[in-house]
């Protein structure tokens, strides 16, 4: 069982001490430097499972998750407004200093969703997209440039502060939609839209995570394509993690596990055809994955994805 005596395991708690310490986790000399230690200690790949980890890690490793969450959320807010003073705020987007993270992200989500649905999808939603909404806009902007985008998040600053991003650019204007809600509130809307986003961040621990998965499989389309952003090995001290089984309801297309500075992973599902399927042929979720988990066809330059590690996770759930 790993436990404190690993040493990546002990530089994660020291630096959970410090971070839990601060006055504020706004954007600051120390925050900024705390974070980036904390991202570069658990980027590289580890093969720790988190799951095996002693009650205490486990505790420290739910705490460093929601703080994280919350320092996540303070620099989006803080850098949405100084992009909302700009005229032309898209225009500066990079700006904000994880931009390249989000180009990146996003072209290896469109390539996975290219990959698995073959028409270009005319609504999608966005679940979670806080005050700098980047994935909607990258994709919305350069990969999806006809779908309409709508996206919610329950606070109702950080759709104020998104739509001034947006509202300036007259074709984004038209295309993107805010919505303040709680999506545990939206039913037959959720049967609208050809795929789904799930940020991240939306359900901090598993029984919240897997509410919002039910609740989609309860109200999506059938058919319809859910992505949602997990994590693997070591990065899973900075974000919720998705496993197979969670997804109730759905058939698990695909996972990809990046091993560069592109810090989620990323996971494609197909809600089940029939909600007859989803209730009583599979009450404890999809019990076969596809035979690959990656294909080579979805390399990209701008993805650095390791194919071995790929393949170890195709074994674990086989």
């Amino acid at each position: 069982m790993v436990c404190e005596k690993d040493p990546l395991v002990q530089k994660v708690c020291e630096l959970y001490e410090q971070i839990s310490s601060l006055e504020s986790l706004k954007p600051s000399k120390d925050v900024d430097m705390l974070f980036t230690q904390l991202v570069a200690t658990c980027m590289p790949p580890s093969p720790i499972d988190v799951t095996k980890l002693c009650k205490t890690i486990q505790d420290i490793r739910s705490k460093l998750i929601q703080l994280c969450g919350q320092a996540e959320g303070l620099l989006e807010s803080h850098f949405s407004t100084i992009l909302g003073s700009y005229q032309n705020p898209l225009h500066y987007l990079n700006i904000f200093p994880y931009y390249s993270n989000y180009l990146k992200l996003s072209q290896l989500e469109f390539n996975i969703l290219t990959k698995h649905c073959s028409n270009v999808p005319t609504k999608v939603a966005f679940v979670g997209s806080g005050p700098l909404p980047l994935t909607s806009i990258v994709l919305a902007s350069f990969h999806l440039t006809t779908t309409s985008f709508h996206n919610y998040d329950v606070d109702p600053s950080a759709n104020s502060k998104a739509l001034q991003l947006v509202s300036s650019d007259p074709d984004l204007s038209q295309r993107m939609s805010f919505h303040t809600t709680d999506i545990m509130d939206v039913t037959n809307a959720l049967n609208d839209y050809d795929v789904v986003f799930l940020a991240a961040l939306v359900g901090m621990d598993k029984n919240a995570k897997v509410g919002v998965i039910d609740h989609l499989a309860k109200y999506m389309a059938p058919g319809a394509i859910l992505m949602l952003r997990s994590a693997h090995g070591a990065r899973a001290f900075l974000y919720p993690v998705v496993d197979p089984c969670d997804l109730r309801g759905f058939e698990v297309l695909s996972i990809f596990h990046p091993t560069d500075e592109v810090i989620n992973s990323v996971v494609i599902a197909r809600k089940f055809p029939t909600t007859k399927q989803y209730y009583v042929e599979y009450p404890l979720g999809p019990t076969k994955l596809p035979n690959k988990l990656l294909d080579a066809e979805m390399f990209n330059p701008l993805n650095h994805v390791n194919l071995m590690e790929e393949l170890d996770v195709e074994e674990q759930f086989s």
